[in-house]
This record gives structure tokens, sequence and C-alpha cells, in this order.
């Protein structure tokens, strides 16, 4: 640098040559939304930057928490709202069975942005630890529930602690780099459906246990609670997630992490970065944020997945419990905890077998928009499961057949492993809203604000799926029945639509300021 400073003639040349070389990497810089996961130099190796395995795992361990307090409740909430004598129209239930669904993505909803900023200034590891613990603790408080408004209660508080989810992200963004998160990413988004695997298990085996395991839980407690047991295993496992962030979580906010040796996540490329990692932008708020074209569409299209996600699981539930006359398959609740799990352990595959092969070898927008596609066929595909029973279905024992049950089971993989395909948009989306983030130190708010729009799609999406589907199934007439299948379709291409925006705005992101 010394000799750039000189007055000779050569060293004046030197000091052109440097500025061209910087102007160079300026111009390279505007490239498109593949030149923002290389390297400054194009010649370099691209080295893969190690991960630190105990934080990662400590992450992935709590990840687990908020999939399996969310999912827990799903094979049994039809029928604990039965035994709550709400209504005697069975086909009503599904509207109360939504209302308890929605009111933990509500609450999750008015405070996951709130969390975000929040970890932006106290540090994500507080926060991490306090959500953790009020998951635990109001998920225990929903098995004592014995009313509509204790239930609601409950998962209200479950879903104002599970909004740091965002910040969750948020540290898995600052723990990598462009080099790994290629293999981070799809290993930190197999436990979600690990999460989901193992929440339909608990709710659909543990419910009820004084009168499916008489011998282990004949309890005058667990007769009066039938689903305390469920709620308080989940509990105890959001309790350990917690004391895993207490003992082995560092700090990894910049501006509040000590260590000498962290180096904060990289950003190859992008155009708006704040010099100083340790002061965010003045700017970088919900405006500021939605003035640039790619969030945007990243908030938008994430809405639409979050939608149409949610809608499904809402769905193929009420589907699976209701009679085979309405259009169901009429599945107990512990066959409709195996569906469930079986869900799971396709998701865990396929973000374990093929992921880190996409990430690595396919434009990230372009994968993202595929994965959306597919969701139409996972709504259309539903009612060919009620027309296998309706073939097999014994009139005088209202009994379906063995072979019938058996097309049904293959039919329910093929179907569960097509929503899980299109559920591998999470992951990728996650990506891109590291990439997108305007600063290292505002990536807790673009996160939260990103989370904000998909948290309010999974707030009104089960009451307006399950009243739906509700409404579908009070009509005698056999194509009427199916009505909420023709509505989610068209959703689901409106939502095709949308993930295409993602690609327009990384063509339109702002130029340095």
């Amino acid at each position: 640098m010394a000799s750039l400073k000189a007055g000779s003639s050569s060293d004046s040349a030197h000091g052109e040559a440097a500025r061209h070389l910087f102007d160079d990497a300026d111009v390279g810089n505007s490239h498109g939304a593949l030149e923002d996961q290389k390297f400054e130099y194009e010649d370099a190796p691209q080295r893969i930057t190690p991960l630190p395995r105990a934080q990662l795992a400590t992450l992935c361990a709590i990840r687990l928490v908020d999939p399996i307090a969310f999912t827990q409740i799903f094979p049994y909430v039809n029928e604990m709202m039965e035994r709550l004598h709400l209504t005697n129209d069975p086909s009503k239930i599904g509207f109360y069975s939504g209302m308890v669904e929605s009111s933990f993505a509500v609450s999750q909803l008015c405070c996951i942005y709130n969390w975000a900023m929040l970890s932006d200034k106290i540090g994500r590891r507080p926060v991490v630890l306090t959500g953790i613990l009020g998951i635990g603790l109001s998920t225990m408080l929903l098995g004592t529930a014995h009313t509509l408004a204790g239930i609601l209660l409950a998962r209200c508080v479950a879903g104002i602690f599970s909004g740091n989810i965002a910040v969750i992200h948020s540290v898995l963004g600052e723990l990598t780099d462009s080099t790994n998160q290629a293999i981070a990413f799809p290993i930190y988004g197999l436990f979600w459906p690990l999460g989901a695997i193992i929440g339909p298990l608990l709710g659909g085996t543990f419910s009820n246990p004084a009168e499916r395991f008489p011998d282990l839980f004949d309890y005058d407690f667990l007769r009066e609670y039938p689903y305390f047991l469920p709620c308080f295993v989940a509990g105890c496992l959001s309790v350990c997630g917690a004391l895993l962030v207490y003992l082995f979580l560092e700090e990894t906010l910049p501006s509040k992490c000590n260590r000498g040796d962290y180096v904060p996540m990289r950003h190859v490329g992008s155009e708006h970065r704040s010099a100083d990692p340790e002061k965010p932008p003045q700017t970088a708020g919900i405006r500021y944020l939605l003035s640039i074209p790619l969030i945007k569409a990243l908030c938008l299209s994430g809405f639409a997945l979050a939608f149409l996600n949610t809608g499904f699981d809402v769905t193929f539930v009420l589907f699976s419990y209701s009679a085979v006359e309405r259009g169901g398959l009429n599945f107990q609740t512990h066959q409709i905890g195996y569906a469930l799990a079986m869900s799971g352990v396709a998701s865990v595959l396929l973000q374990l077998l093929f992921m880190p092969y996409l990430l690595k070898r396919f434009d990230h927008a372009r994968m993202y928009n595929v994965f959306m596609a597919i969701w139409p066929f996972c709504y259309v595909l539903m009612p060919g499961l009620n027309i296998i029973a309706r073939a097999g279905l014994d009139e005088a024992t209202g009994e379906v057949s063995d072979a019938a049950k058996a097309f049904i089971w293959m039919g329910i993989a093929g179907l569960l492993l097509t929503a899980r395909t299109a559920c591998l948009a999470y992951s990728v989306s996650m990506i891109l809203v590291k990439e997108a983030a305007p600063d290292p130190s505002a990536l807790g708010s673009t996160n939260g604000l990103c989370q904000f729009f998909m948290c309010f799609a999974r707030s009104f999406a089960p009451a307006f799926t399950s009243s739906l589907f509700a409404f579908s199934n009070g009509f005698d007439s056999f194509l009427l029945r199916y009505l909420w299948v023709l509505v989610m379709a068209v959703v689901s291409f409106l939502g095709t639509t949308l993930s295409r925006r993602i690609a327009e705005g990384r063509r339109a992101r702002p130029s340095p300021k």
C-alpha cells in the first residue's frame, strides 16, 4: 500500500491498475444470481469452510421443538373437540379443530418479528433460550385443559414463544457461508420433518393411554386428562432442548460475539452491505426491507408456500378422519399418526439424500419455482384415495377390504412423498433469504419479516381450509363434495406464479448506495 501512495510514474501506473481492478470487482458484483455464490477471485480455489459441529448439532436439536409442539395435537385434535361436546353435528368438528390449530400460528404471527428485532439488539442466545422454555411449559399446560378457552390459551402461549423460529434461522445463517451452506441447510432442514414424525407419533400413540394401555397407564389422572401424556412428553423434550442451548449454544450476533476466532457469515456479491458489521443500517426497517424487490418476492411467495403446506396438512387429517361415505378414509387417530409419521420419514430422506446434490448444481430460484409447481398435484390426487376406499367398501359391515387398504396405504405413501417434495422449497427459501439480507447485522429482521408472512398464512390457513372442507362435505353431490379440491388447486397455481417473481427480484436488486 505504501507504493500506491508514492509520487513516481511507475507507482501511479500501479495505482491506476489497482483502481481498475476494484472497479472490475464492483461491476462483477452486479452480475446474475449465480455470481452471488462465488468468491471475489474466480481463479482462487473454493475451499469449504469447516462447520462448527457442536453449534450445528445444538441448533438441529432445538429445531425439533417447534414441529413437535405444533404437530403432536394433530392426530387427536378432532377427538378432543368431540369430547368437549361443542356441537352435535360431526361435520362442524373441523371448524373448531381449525380454530385450535390456527391459534398457535396467530399468536406466533404477532410476536415473530418482535423476537427477531429483539435478537438483533440483545443477541440470539437469550431469545432462543426463552422461547424453548416457554414452548415446553405451555405444551404441558395444554394437556390439563378441559375447556375450549383453556386449549386456545395454551396454544396461544406456545405460539408466542415459538416466534423465535426466525432467530434460529438467523443463527444458522451466521454459522455458515456460501461454501458450506449446501451441507448445513439440508441437515438443518431435515429436523423439521423429523419433528413432524415424532410429534404425530407422540400424539397418536400416547393419547388416551389409560384406555389403550391399561396395564401401564391405568391411572385416574390419565383418565381425566387423556391428552396429558403426549403433551408432557413433548414439553419435556422442549426443556431438554433449553438445557442444550444453555450448555452449548454460543452467541453468533456479530455485535455481541466476544470470541476472537469468530468469523461472521460471508455474503459474496451482495451489493448493499454496511461497511461496518457492528452497526446495522439505520433504514433496515420493514419499509426499507420491503422496498428490496427480492425480499418482497420472498415474503409473498413464502406466504403462498406456508398457506399451501399448512392447508394440505390440515385437509389431509380431516380427509383421513372423515367417513368414507362423506369423502374420507375413516381412519382412527393412531392411523392418522402413522400416516403423518410416514410423511416425516419421506421428508428426512429427501433432505438427506437429494437436497445437498440439488443445492450444489442448480440455481436456487429455479429450484424454488419447481418445488412450488408441485403443490396443485398434492390436492388433486387426494380424492383418488376415497375412490379406492369406496371401491373396496363392504356396505353390510361398513369396513374396507384388506386389498383396498393396501392400495390406500400405497396411495398415501405416493401422495405424502409428493407433498414433502414440494416442501423442500422451505430449505431453498432459507438460503435465498440469507442472500437477500441487506446487511449481516440485519439478518434477524430480514428472517423475521419473511417468517412473519409465513406465519400470517399459517394463522388462518387451518381455519380457512377446515371450514372449506366442512362446507364442501355438507353437500350430497359427489362433485360438490370436492369443491375444496378445486379451490386449493387454483390457489396452488397462483402460488406457483408468485414464486416466479423471485428470479425477477434477484435481477432487480438495488444499486450500491
